[in-house]
């Protein structure tokens, strides 16, 4: 009986115990609710305009505020909301926190602190004008995934801090244009799941991490960095997952790694940088690569051949030994494999052009008869080996590489040289035995510390591996950073879960010796009541939707397009425009009519209207196509759009303000509008400017699309008549290779390709011969259809052909406003024929964008002023060579006219200013 009485006090006692265990919780959980709703109160009342439903106590019921189920906040979304204002310092107290997206606002001031809040998996905060960084931003984001900072430009500058590596789940991280500095730490070992790194147009300088050949990153984006990245790029070909590298405009050097383990790349851009060597041949035979730019670089050897259908832009800069895809010299081929022993050394590739060694090439000297007799690398500092190649120079005298820091043998092949005199490798790191030269052969090899002994090749002295090398203590180890939960907290929280799970074992003991019988009883009974008496779903999560989920569903058509773009007030529109006043009308379109606006902020816009009257279906096609569209792609050479409004029937669409409004202006209408008439230097700018933006649509952006209405007046152009690619209401997405897709016919008559006006079948060759229609054009000063003509010139293409059949009827067609010297119509002779080939009847015959843009570039690459005012020396330094000056200004020149998504504009003024500064250093 005492035993008995025993075990019912400890089992009352178990009982009290649970009581207060989930009490505890009760109190625990409510207190985290009071608190978050504080936090979300402060944060609610720190933006302006307040968001719409954000009031009232029950926060978890806020639009764009979700909990979990013990009530805390787990995700705040107020993406595109135009709000602005400064966080509350305390949102880190949402411990509870999952998912933080407030992109696409007008939020200032300090970046959220977010450090140590275990539980946030995604963090969105691009398009704000933050200005500091918390400290210990991104210290202790445990479970931390994806991660986006972009267009941040007002931020201080600010590093990539090493305590990222506590987010060891990271997968994406993006910071483009946030004012990053410094180096990229030599963390991504750290993260096995990250795919996309996006840095560009920040001011990171060094080199690229040796880690990243131990990540999972398939998209490396790292484009346009102020000072540029530099050093070699070996990594890349260690980064097997890679599909998309941008590393463009930046001052990497040395060649191109072997790239044969990375069979998924797509997209590779390497323009604007110094990188010098041989193309390789795992370049060009990689399987899925569709994208690659080389141009100003200054690469050597054989120009290379890609597979039919690789989009490749190689420019005029690069030193290959012949103009077409022909074997070199052989004695240019030996030579090239010297160089590359040594990494093709910058003074090198600067010297080696063209396709005979013994005209003007540094460090090599010939004999009448155009043999190589003597290498002279002497005193370079370079890097590298000697290669075995040199043997293959059977009239080499003289092979001299003192003064270097090279490593490896003498190579054993250069006794076979008949007529070698000399080999000096004296004051390197030369390691091997000495082979046995004829008695007559001079051999140096006095300060060579490792002389005589065999080094493994994987291990040349001064590397970071070799006893004599240097580690770098700073890079850390996977899994060897610290937990970021106090010690204390681990501790409380097993001893809490041991406590638990005794009890529980203590209870289910009792159930089943002394009241397992009744207690089934009483069980049964009342899941039978359950059964019987309540509704379904009792969980309170039935088949009924949430009001936020029913008015996001019935809006959805209207608000969420893929890119999320801002959705704009009418009001501020109708203030803008001055209640779409007559006065600000630009233009009218086939489904509406174009206003300009002023923002608050001094913003210009220009507002397309489609009123309900005309909002057909085609209409509202139309406008869905241009913000999908326009959310997709971003490039200088495309009209922005800044956002657009949905109220009631009427829809609305807000771009960028092009001021000198469109190209068929100021071609047909200059004299009515007071225009002057373009120059034939305009004119060609302009033609770049468009055909590079029609390239990106082509095939440079994540989707290819097809554009369709290619015309003068969509063609707008800037205070620095520089040109962007309008009105994208008809644009298709483009089929895969030479496939075609059937849509229904539009365009504008005089555009349209033959075999898209018979058959209704597109491919991107349809804008192809829009764009040549355009060049004609620009041309003749003439429209592609003008009926107050006789009907044999009426159409101007058929008319065009006819009389440039004979080249000296050229002078005869030109727009009268043009008076060209001999040097500017040359450029138009090159123009002419260029509009022939993309206006030619049959799409085959036509070539691609890319090729538009090859022929156009140098035009406007070798346009020379006559006179520059002021200053021009754009802080050349006229101590450098040709060569080296026009590589800087190139690179500086293309880093403000950047075809990637930031890029801003440059004046036509700068680039001839720059132009001369170059031809001062020629002189």
């Amino acid at each position: 009986m005492g035993k008995k009485k025993y075990k019912f006090y400890e089992l009352i006692l178990l009982c009290y115990l649970l009581f207060f265990l989930l009490i505890a919780t009760i109190t625990s959980a409510d207190d985290g609710s009071a608190g978050d709703a504080a936090v979300m109160a402060k944060l609610a009342k720190s933006l302006a305009p307040t968001p719409t439903g954000w009031s009232g106590p029950n926060v978890c019921k806020w639009p764009g505020v979700s909990c979990d189920s013990s009530g805390r906040v787990s995700s705040i979304s107020l993406i595109s909301k135009s709000v602005a204002g400064e966080l509350p310092p305390d949102l880190n107290q949402l411990s509870n926190l999952q998912s933080l997206n407030l992109q696409r606002n007008r939020l200032y001031g300090s970046l959220p602190p977010l450090s140590d809040l275990s539980s946030l998996q995604e963090v969105h905060l691009d398009n704000n004008n933050f200005t500091s960084v918390p400290p210990n931003f991104l210290k202790g984001l445990t479970s931390l995934e994806h991660f986006s900072i972009d267009e941040n430009p007002s931020l201080p500058p600010w590093t990539i801090p090493d305590s990222l590596t506590d987010s060891s789940s990271l997968a994406d991280f993006s910071a483009s244009n946030a004012n990053i500095m410094g180096h990229i730490p030599d963390i991504f070992g750290s993260f096995p799941s990250l795919e996309n790194v996006r840095l560009s147009y920040n001011n990171i300088t060094g080199f690229l991490p040796a880690s990243f050949a131990n990540s999972g990153i398939k998209n490396l984006v790292l484009n346009n960095q102020k000072n540029g990245l530099s050093g070699r790029i070996d990594v890349l070909g260690s980064m097997e997952q890679l599909t998309q590298v941008w590393i463009h405009v930046n001052k990497f050097s040395g060649p191109i790694p072997d790239l044969s383990l990375c069979t998924n790349l797509v997209d590779l851009q390497l323009r604007d940088n110094t990188l010098t060597g041989v193309i390789p041949a795992s370049l060009t035979s990689l399987p899925k690569l569709a994208n690659v730019s080389l141009q100003n670089n200054i690469f050597m050897g054989p120009m290379p051949v890609f597979k039919t259908g690789v989009q490749v832009s190689l420019g005029n800069m690069n030193h290959f030994c012949n103009p077409s895809p022909e074997p070199c010299d052989p004695q240019v081929t030996v030579l090239l494999e010297v160089a590359g022993a040594v990494g093709y050394p910058m003074r090198v590739a600067e010297s080696w052009a063209g396709n005979n060694p013994c005209k003007g090439w540094d460090f090599v000297t010939c004999d009448p008869k155009g043999s190589v007799i003597v290498i002279n690398f002497a005193k370079q500092n370079w890097v590298g080996t000697i290669s075995p190649a040199a043997a293959n120079l059977t009239a080499l005298k003289q092979l001299v590489m003192s003064d270097n820091n090279l490593t490896g043998p003498i190579p054993a092949s250069l006794t076979s040289l008949p007529e070698l005199q000399l080999v000096d490798v004296s004051n390197n790191n030369i390691s091997g035995k000495i082979p046995k030269f004829r008695p007559d052969v001079i051999v140096k090899t006095s300060g060579n510390p490792f002389m005589g002994k065999d080094l493994p090749p994987s291990s040349p002295p001064g590397s970071p591996s070799s006893p004599g090398g240097t580690d770098n203590p700073s890079s850390p180890t996977i899994g060897a950073h610290k937990s970021s939960v106090p010690t204390w907290v681990i501790v409380a929280i097993v001893i809490a879960a041991i406590i638990l799970i005794l009890v529980l074992c203590l209870v289910i003991y009792k159930y089943k010796r002394n009241g397992k019988s009744k207690l089934s009883k009483v069980k049964t009974g009342k899941e039978q009541k359950l059964k019987n008496n309540s509704p379904k779903n009792v969980n309170g999560y039935g088949a009924i939707p949430s009001t936020a989920s029913q008015s996001s569903a019935a809006n959805s058509e209207i608000y969420i397009y893929d890119g999320g773009n801002v959705t704009i007030p009418v009001e501020l529109l109708r203030e803008a425009t001055d209640n779409f006043n007559e006065e600000n009308i630009l233009g009218r379109g086939g489904f509406g009519i174009v206003y300009k606006g002023k923002l608050h902020d001094g913003t210009e816009i220009a507002v397309k209207r489609m009123e309900a009257s005309i909002a057909s279906n085609k209409g509202l096609n139309e406008f869905k196509a241009e913000i999908e569209v326009l959310t997709k792609v971003r490039h200088r050479h495309l009209v922005a759009l800044h956002g657009f409004c949905v109220n009631g029937y009427e829809r609305l669409l807000v771009y960028e303000y092009m001021p000198q409004g469109t190209l068929g202006q100021h071609l047909f209408d200059h004299e009515h509008l007071g225009f002057p008439p373009l120059t034939w230097k305009q004119r060609l700018i302009i033609a770049l400017d468009v055909a590079r933006g029609v390239e990106y649509l082509h095939g440079l952006a994540q989707q290819s699309f097809i554009h369709r209405d290619l015309k003068p007046s969509n063609v707008l152009l800037g205070d620095d008549m520089r040109a962007k690619v309008a009105d994208f209401g008809l644009v298709k997405n483009a089929p895969d290779g030479k496939y075609s897709v059937e849509t229904k016919l539009a365009g504008t008559f005089g555009y349209l390709a033959p075999e898209y006006a018979s058959t209704g079948r597109v491919t991107t060759k349809i804008d192809v011969f829009a764009f040549g229609v355009m060049l004609m054009e620009m041309i003749t000063g003439r429209k592609a259809l003008d009926e107050n003509l006789p009907e044999d010139r009426s159409h101007l293409v058929p008319w065009f052909r006819r009389m440039v059949m004979n080249k000296e009827n050229i002078r005869y067609i030109l727009d009268p406003s043009v008076d060209p010297d001999e040097e500017t119509y040359q450029s138009i002779c090159k123009v002419v024929e260029l509009a022939g080939h993309c206006a030619a009847r049959e799409p085959s015959q036509r070539p691609d964008m890319g090729h538009a843009v090859s022929v156009l570039a140098p035009l406007v690459e070798q346009w020379t002023p006559t006179a520059s005012n002021g200053d021009d020396s754009f802080n050349i330094d006229f101590n450098m060579s040709l060569p080296q000056a026009l590589q800087r200004w190139r690179a500086n020149e293309d880093s403000m006219l950047s075809e990637d998504m930031y890029g801003d504009y440059t004046t036509s003024s700068r680039t001839s200013k720059s132009i001369t500064a170059l031809r001062k250093v020629s002189e």
